[in-house]
This record gives C-alpha cells, sequence and structure tokens, in this order.
C-alpha cells in the first residue's frame, strides 16, 4: 500500500497506508471524530488496496460478532474485575509537576 492519507493533528501531514489501516477499526468500531471519519473514507474511496483491506477486516468483525456475540464473562470474573475498578485510584498529576 502506497496511498498517504492526512493525520488529524495537522491537515497537511501525510500518512502512508500503513497508518490508514491502524485507524480502520476505529472506523468500523465508530469510534473516530467526524473529520477522521472523512479523512479515512476519503483515502478508502481514492486507494483501492484500502479500500480491500477494510472490507476484510468489515467481514472480519461482522463473522467475530456472529460467531462470538452471545458469550459472556463468567460472573465470578464480573465481580472481580468489578471490585478491582471499585479498588483502583486513578491519580491526575498536571503536566510538569512530579
Amino acid at each position: 500500500m502506497t496511498g498517504t492519507y492526512s493525520s488529524g493533528g495537522n491537515p497537511d501531514e501525510e500518512l502512508d497506508c500503513s497508518a490508514v489501516m491502524v485507524d480502520v477499526w476505529l472506523l468500523l468500531d465508530n469510534e473516530c471524530d467526524a473529520d477522521a471519519k472523512r479523512r479515512l473514507q476519503a483515502h478508502l474511496d481514492s486507494c483501492s488496496q484500502c479500500l480491500e483491506h477494510y472490507g476484510i477486516e468489515q467481514q472480519i468483525k461482522s463473522m467475530v460478532g456472529r460467531k462470538c456475540g452471545g458469550e459472556h464473562a463468567p460472573e465470578g470474573l464480573r465481580q472481580r474485575l468489578t471490585v478491582q475498578f471499585e479498588q483502583t485510584v486513578i491519580r491526575y498529576r498536571p503536566a510538569g509537576e512530579q
């Protein structure tokens, strides 16, 4: 894959197709912002190799959803994770402070 696409941080910065493929899952999971979605879609519309890869990833996501969609974690695991999350303390430290 040899195409380019503009990254979110700087519209003039171009990334190779491998950078697009990193963000494909964000697009598939509908987790990217509108600008990133527009840039990714524009790249996919103009790059047949990336579009083909995107289609394969879309099929994999769909297959995994069909095959594993009904499975749930054991209740004991869910309870242990809930306890661990409740015990976790997140500390915020402004940049530059130690």
